[in-house]
Formats: C-alpha cells, sequence, structure tokens
C-alpha cells in the first residue's frame, strides 16, 4: 500500500485511513497532535507516525511513502485535531 507524507516548512504527517487504525488498534493511541478529516487521519510524524509504523510492522503489513511538500503552509493544519471519539463517530458512519 501507498501513503502520502504531507510536509510544510514546520512538521509533517502520514495520511492513514481510519479503518487501518482501527483495525491495527491504534484508535485510542494516537494523540491530539494528530489530525483528521473525512475518513483519514493524519498522524504527525514525531510520535504517532512511528506509532503506527510500529504497529503496522508487527502486523505484517507494508507500505511505501510518496511525499508531498509544500512552502506554504499546508492545510491539514486546519484540519480537526484527533480524537478517539470522533475517529469512531466516523468509522460507524462509514460501515452504516
Amino acid at each position: 500500500m501507498t501513503l502520502n507524507f504531507y510536509s510544510d516548512g514546520g512538521h509533517g504527517w502520514l495520511a492513514v485511513p481510519l479503518a487501518l487504525l482501527d483495525r491495527l488498534a491504534l484508535l485510542d493511541k494516537v494523540s491530539s497532535y494528530s489530525y483528521m478529516r473525512g475518513g483519514l487521519a493524519h498522524l504527525e510524524e514525531d510520535c504517532d507516525y512511528s506509532l503506527f509504523a510500529a504497529a503496522a510492522r508487527a502486523a505484517g503489513l507494508t507500505f511505501t511513502v510518496r511525499e508531498r511538500h509544500t512552502n506554504k503552509q499546508s492545510r491539514i493544519r486546519g484540519y480537526q485535531s484527533f480524537s478517539t471519539a470522533r475517529a469512531r463517530a466516523q468509522l460507524s458512519g462509514m460501515h452504516s
């Protein structure tokens, strides 16, 4: 699978489907420093990205990263902060 890594001059985020975070039992481990929009979590690069990468490796999943950089401020900074409750609500809405 290929995942997008978005960055601006100050920070970066790996876009991961919420369903995959749920499958890896990570929904209640992602920090509020990450963001979410639609069915994607944008995992901040310092902690949440490495948390996901370790869980994916442990589950035998492999992924490649496609980098997307902007010299402007990333629009991701304007997305909702990640919350377990919102992520679960989003997922239940996707399955109904």
